[in-house]
């Protein structure tokens, strides 16, 4: 039987001392277990793990697997799967550990290779960015984790995002790539929209950008969370064919590789506007017609 996260103290193994890795491992070791072992490729890793896991030795992963009764798995998607086939054609799991991976876009079906040797898994993605530095250990308080688990484990689940501060929100295994589908276009998405916001800014000669649009995006955010569509403001929601119109024109002239995502944005604007009731279909056929990519990629009449 695996040991129970809230009834023991469990010796830690992470398999990716990054940003993710090193922050959950030290948030375990303050909620009173012990990180035993680490493994780590880059040099920043190496530090990282130095740095907030300095109890733990710097081992080969099928080590750490060896020396833990909880595995945590912080390494990018596309390579959790080959590492845990590969950890389990060594023989590294042993029944009655607990593995834990981190990703957002896995379930527990990449953990299969090590369930078949008796090891407890688990999901846990914590919904937030990390810088891999202390600061993030205060982030996570009250953090979501997007949590994947058979129902047996749901309570040792439930004991670790508590442990490190986190609440855990419950994802069904099926939904897994949708649900990180939905963070990956609100978080990373966000940042490119942010950043185009600024480079357009400077391009028409406006010296301090973040200064000036801080705001203007803070409250937008805060409007979008808290009143859905109906925060939607600007001239798309409004049906301004002619302002959007010369918003390509000059997007055309002097930034043409950011037309294709203003009209990539303004149509699915447009979209969510007419049915939410913001833009009568009516009134949309204009802008519509202004924001067809052909169109929108060629010289505005």
């Amino acid at each position: 039987m695996a040991p129970s996260a809230s009834a023991s103290r469990l010796r830690i193994g992470v398999i990716g001392a990054g940003r993710v890795g090193s922050v959950l491992g030290r948030a375990l070791t303050d909620a009173g277990h012990t990180v035993v072992a680490a493994s780590g490729v880059s040099r920043e890793s190496v530090r990282r793990a130095r740095q907030l896991l300095p109890g733990a030795a710097l081992l080969p992963a099928d080590e750490v697997v060896g020396a833990a009764d909880l595995i945590l798995l912080a390494v990018p998607d596309d390579t959790l799967g080959g590492l845990v086939v590969g950890l389990a054609e060594t023989g590294a799991w042993r029944s009655g550990q607990i593995v834990v991976h981190t990703s957002g876009a896995h379930g527990l079906g990449v953990l299969a290779p090590a369930a078949a040797f008796g090891v407890l898994p688990l999901a846990l993605h914590p919904v937030m960015t990390f810088t891999g530095r202390e600061e993030d250990l205060d982030r996570l308080r009250g953090v979501s984790f997007g949590v994947t688990a058979e129902d047996e484990h749901r309570a040792v689940a439930e004991a670790l995002v508590l442990e490190m501060g986190g609440e855990p929100t419950w994802v069904p295994e099926h939904a897994r790539p949708l649900y990180h589908a939905a963070l990956a276009a609100g978080a990373n998405h966000l940042v490119t929209l942010v950043n185009e916001s600024l480079d357009l800014l400077r391009i028409a000669g406006v010296s301090r950008p973040e200064h000036m649009i801080a705001p203007l995006l803070q409250a937008a955010l805060d409007n979008a969370l808290r009143h859905g569509d109906a925060a939607l403001t600007g001239p798309v929601a409004r049906g301004d064919a002619g302002t959007v119109r010369r918003h390509l024109r000059e997007l055309v002239d002097h930034a043409p590789d950011s037309v294709g995502a203003y009209v990539a944005m303004a149509r699915r604007t447009a979209d969510r506007a007419i049915a939410s009731g913001r833009l009568r279909r009516l009134d949309a056929g204009p802008l519509l017609d202004v924001l067809n990519p052909t169109r929108a990629t060629s010289e505005q009449p």
